[in-house]
């Protein structure tokens, strides 16, 4: 669709909404650099902004020279996800550019929204976050194809994965995938810094011709990214939470039963429920480790049924790593030799 076409249809829809819909469209927008082979597809209008609910009915999708054309609504809620990296059609915000607003106020209110897009990608945590989020989405898909072996089903997955992940490597590079006209690789070569072997693994996804390659392809990238991810949190700017040793104290009274739960299920051999606890205490020290910069706390690592001494050990080391952390920054564990003793500190 030629440059002039594109003006006379902007036109048509303008002077529709002029005429027919004056109070009910808040703006018609347009997409830059949206176009396919010059089909124009974006330029002309991609979508527009319903003020009211009869705005809505402003839908239409034709076909004009071969060319689809989509005329569709885009609400203010909607848009206010895209500014929050909740909608994958980040550059329908990002590269928008406003062919008609009914109001200034409707247009201010647009612009503000495109700079929330803009300031929220500069924000280290909330980019942090997204890509969690999307590395979170791609996992939940990576269960599904564990258990499907329809070949083509495992390949529309596996490029969903990638389509999520993408996304977060977009976050944690201050940017969204601009782009899609010549494919994502181009894209991906514009960001800073991507996961180990990005682009490698997309390729493999392309010549792929078995589910398990495709399995075998989507666990490594999702391994790739949570490095990457991971590699980001280290070197994120910003203030550095400063640990409450009061709390990781109270949180070790707490836990200390489990430790004892722990100790005498290993002591009578009881594989079933020491396992169990130590389960739930190794979900513990994960988070506390993270939370309080120490070292990786592995308890189950040492796990056998047979012997459950090496657990037992294992469990009393990482118990002193909790109390020396204590301890060592000026904090005292509330800990009595007898109810009697507890009393008399606590009158």
């Amino acid at each position: 669709m030629t440059g002039k076409n594109n003006n006379r249809l902007t036109d048509w829809v303008i002077n529709k909404i002029k005429t027919e819909y004056p109070e009910d469209i808040a703006l018609l927008v347009g997409v830059e650099g949206h176009s396919v082979n010059g089909d124009g597809h974006g330029e002309p209008f991609d979508y527009f902004v319903p003020a009211t609910e009869r705005g809505n009915a402003l839908a239409r999708t034709f076909i004009i020279g071969g060319v689809g054309n989509d005329l569709y609504p885009r609400s203010w809620e909607r848009t206010e996800r895209t500014a929050s990296l909740d909608d994958w059609a980040t550059l329908c915000l990002g590269k928008a550019k406003i062919l008609y607003s009914r109001s200034k106020e409707d247009e201010n209110r647009f612009l503000d929204i495109k700079q929330k897009l803009f300031d929220n990608l500069n924000d280290p945590a909330f980019i942090y976050k997204k890509a969690l989020e999307n590395l979170d989405l791609a996992m939940d898909l990576y269960r599904t194809i564990m258990f499907e072996d329809r070949f083509y089903k495992v390949r529309a997955l596996s490029g969903f994965i990638y389509n999520y992940l993408s996304v977060s490597a977009a976050c944690l590079n201050k940017t969204y995938i601009d782009d899609w006209r010549e494919g994502i690789v181009p894209v991906l070569k514009k960001w800073k810094e991507l996961p180990d072997r990005f682009i490698e693994y997309y390729d493999a996804i392309l010549t792929a011709s078995s589910c398990s390659e495709l399995r075998s392809i989507s666990h490594l990238l999702i391994a790739s990214v949570r490095q990457f991810i991971a590699g980001y949190k280290k070197k994120a700017p910003g203030e550095k939470k400063i640990p409450d040793y009061a709390w990781l104290a109270e949180w070790y009274q707490e836990l200390r039963t489990t430790w004892n739960r722990i100790y005498h299920y290993c002591s009578v051999n009881n594989s079933d429920a020491a396992f169990s606890d130590a389960c739930n205490l190794q979900n513990e020290l994960g988070i506390i480790a993270e939370e309080f910069s120490l070292e990786e706390m592995d308890l189950l690592g040492c796990f056998d049924s047979q012997n459950l001494k090496p657990l037992s050990l294992r469990a009393g080391e990482l118990e002193k790593v909790i109390i020396n952390e204590v301890e060592n920054h000026g904090v005292k564990i509330r800990q009595y030799d007898t109810l009697d003793e507890f009393l008399a500190n606590e009158k």
